[in-house]
């Protein structure tokens, strides 16, 4: 017959094992959805890069042969998105139709000039590059000026790169508390079995051995916690996608299913870790100080 005492220590260890199992579904979940954000933060990014223009503007007398040669030299550049001609003419339609003037007739004459706008891919808007650009490209002596907003490019990349960065702190921080949850849970459970751990080392039980069904244990918990955690970001990005449809959450799957997969790893990861911790801790134990 069962006793009082063993009940209770049953249901203490379940207890454990539920405990274990549910800080790490949070601690992933929190680090899935960071996850995420960063993923898709990135793509946002790289969108507000790719809509920064390189206006190089072009003399009157500029023949069209020059201006072909000069749009398929950017055009077959690795670093250029697309490019775009822009007549005087076409231009002065677009300000007519964005001002609802025609200044034209104030004027008596069309002051603005040929362009061809320049879209970089977004790992190379950098104000380097477009300096670099725009000063190869006033070397030839059909081009006036290059124009684009330096003040803009410096800022997003700066905001990146202080934006990664917090990201990095917050990942450890998030890991950090993982770590110290789990091996507080797991420890309780390793606790409970500590006179069985102390049995099987007198009979002649490796530490290996004896470590070895504590750490199959645990890494299923920490697949279950893993699989709950990747079924909670999964909701949740589906719910906010349909919300916030404008943020394209969906736009790169690949890489999403990949950053979630990535979660499960990191809680088995951490969870043999954790256990092996607190596997050591009660192997090295003294048959006098099981009682503590």
């Amino acid at each position: 017959m069962v006793s009082s005492f063993e009940k209770y220590q049953k249901r203490r260890l379940i207890s454990s094992y539920i405990s274990v199992v549910i800080s790490i579904a949070l601690v992933l979940f929190l680090l899935g959805l960071l996850g995420i954000l960063v993923v898709n933060a990135k793509f946002i990014s790289d969108e507000f890069k790719e809509k920064v223009v390189l206006t190089i503007y072009l003399e009157d007398a500029t023949k069209a042969v020059e201006i072909n040669q000069l749009k398929n030299s950017l055009i077959l550049a690795e670093y250029v998105k697309k490019t775009q001609f822009i007549s005087k003419d076409e231009a002065a339609s677009f300000m007519k139709s964005e001002y609802g003037e025609n200044f034209l007739d104030e004027v008596g004459y069309n002051p603005l000039k040929n362009s061809i706008e320049v879209n970089l891919l977004a790992d190379y808007v950098t104000a380097k590059r477009l300096d670099s650009l725009s000063d190869k490209a006033l070397q030839k002596n059909f081009v006036e000026d290059v124009k684009y907003d330096k003040d803009l490019v410096t800022l997003m990349n700066s905001n990146v790169k202080r934006l990664s960065l917090w990201v990095l702190i917050i990942c450890g921080i998030f890991t950090l508390i993982a770590v110290l949850l789990i091996n507080s849970s797991i420890r309780l459970a390793v606790y409970s079995k500590r006179f069985s751990i102390k049995t099987m080392q007198m009979v002649g039980a490796t530490k290996s051995f004896i470590r070895r069904p504590f750490v199959w244990h645990n890494i299923r918990l920490g697949i279950l916690g893993g699989l709950i955690a990747i079924s909670g970001n999964a909701v949740l990005l589906y719910y906010i996608d349909l919300s916030f449809s404008e943020f394209k959450l969906m736009q790169q799957p690949t890489i999403l299913i990949g950053a979630l997969f990535t979660v499960l790893a990191i809680g088995i990861f951490i969870t043999w870790i954790s256990t092996h911790l607190a596997t050591r801790r009660f192997l090295n134990l003294k048959t006098e100080q099981l009682h503590y």
